[in-house]
């Protein structure tokens, strides 16, 4: 199906639809919740592992963003096809820009982490060592993501659905059960079996840093390859304080919910699916601007108010089907209760909600403008973002619930 032909058929309720199939994947995210909640005692081996896994689940977020975004662009104006074989070189470097990128973010995150760490989670210089390895050997295991991302791009190209709708929020929560089982994984690795643990993890480092440094040189004389590099750099400084602050504020919620598993079980299915919002109003936008559909202003928004208004009706929906399954799961089985979480729920969406597309938006045009590419920034730091605001908005949910 041709571009034409797609954006020819936006309407509220195509936009709807295509979203309540693509945002109903978050209801599985609660998978991701429900394995926190069921090991939460990993946290008491150390402050720095809760504080940790929403900057692993944001820069794993933000690496799927920049791969998904530059891949459904790239269908869309016929730069890529939706084969695995045979396919352009724009296809293949995209992949390598991704393992090198990874590297650069594990490291860059847990360099920022180190700090923040020091100063506000109560870290040890003892443990910088262990931070490092431990983000580094996540990320690496959730490179995994990025292939099933390509399946999922090329299904839904070939079947006429939209990528920018689809393929990001469906990801989003399949990577975030897959991080956080690597993320379980490697924290049982590095703590129940600290001794043979920490070997297998960091031979499992030096093997990537030695991948790595093949792929960064066997391209370093690519300048589309370095010019990506280069953007991925300036999308790091943006959001690496940025997620590393959103475990700061998870770890303040955590003192004050105690052991609420509901709250536990809820939380990574909550910042996808706000992420998912910001990422289809992100990625509507910067393939209309490559395409020349939609001017670079700010006023131009109101040409996709139709995807914004569907794409948030569809998370309401998402928000209350998450509490009553969160309270079904936990066992708790209460009308009072249901209506209590609904509503400390909803408050968390009104505020978040309109602050990230709001920030998605803005993104994509100032890219544009300045000559980017909007893919390598929008998805990246709106997710991020969606994490934090998420992770702000439930704890000003909280305090005033």
């Amino acid at each position: 199906m041709s571009d034409i032909s797609i954006f020819s058929q936006d309407s509220f309720f195509k936009t709807f639809k295509e979203c309540l199939l693509s945002f109903s994947f978050d209801l599985v995210g609660l998978l991701a919740g429900l394995i926190i909640a069921s090991q939460t005692y990993i946290f008491s081996f150390s402050p720095w592992i809760i504080a940790v896994y929403p900057a692993i689940l944001s820069a794993r977020g933000m690496i799927g963003g920049i791969f998904t975004g530059r891949l459904s662009t790239a269908l869309h104006v016929g730069t890529i096809y939706p084969k695995l074989f045979g396919n352009t070189k724009l296809f293949y470097k995209l992949f390598e820009a991704i393992i090198v990128t990874t590297l650069i973010t594990s490291l860059f995150m847990s360099s920022i982490a180190m700090v923040l760490g020091v100063f506000l989670w109560g870290v040890a210089l003892s443990d910088l060592l262990n931070i490092t390895l431990f983000v580094m050997a996540t990320m690496a295991f959730g490179l995994a993501i990025s292939f099933i991302t390509t399946i999922v791009s090329f299904i839904s190209f070939k079947k006429g659905l939209d990528p920018d709708v689809v393929v990001y929020p469906i990801m989003s929560t399949v990577a975030d059960i897959v991080i956080t089982v690597f993320y379980m994984l490697t924290a049982i690795l590095f703590f129940l079996f600290s001794g043979i643990g920490k070997t297998v993890i960091t031979l499992i480092d030096v093997l990537y840093l030695i991948i790595s440094s093949l792929t960064l040189m066997y391209n370093i004389r690519d300048r589309e390859f370095i010019k990506d590099i280069k953007e991925v750099l300036l999308t790091l400084i943006i959001v690496a304080f940025i997620v590393n602050l959103t475990g700061t504020f998870l770890g303040k919620i955590s003192v004050i919910i105690k052991d609420r598993r509901e709250v536990y079980t809820i939380y990574p299915a909550l910042i996808d699916t706000v992420g998912d919002v910001g990422s289809v109003v992100g990625s509507i936008a910067t393939t209309r601007l490559a395409l020349g559909f939609i001017n670079p202003s700010f006023t131009a928004i109101g040409k996709i108010k139709k995807q914004i208004l569907s794409s948030w009706l569809v998370s309401i929906i998402i928000f209350i089907s998450l509490s009553f399954l969160s309270l079904l799961l936990n066992g708790i089985i209460d009308a009072l209760i249901f209506v209590g979480f609904t509503y400390l729920l909803l408050l968390t969406n009104i505020i978040a909600i309109p602050i990230i597309v709001a920030i998605s938006y803005v993104i994509s045009i100032l890219a544009f403008k300045g000559g980017f590419d909007p893919d390598n920034f929008v998805i990246p730091i709106e997710s991020s973002l969606a994490d934090n605001i998420t992770t702000i908005a439930l704890f000003i949910a909280i305090i005033l619930h």
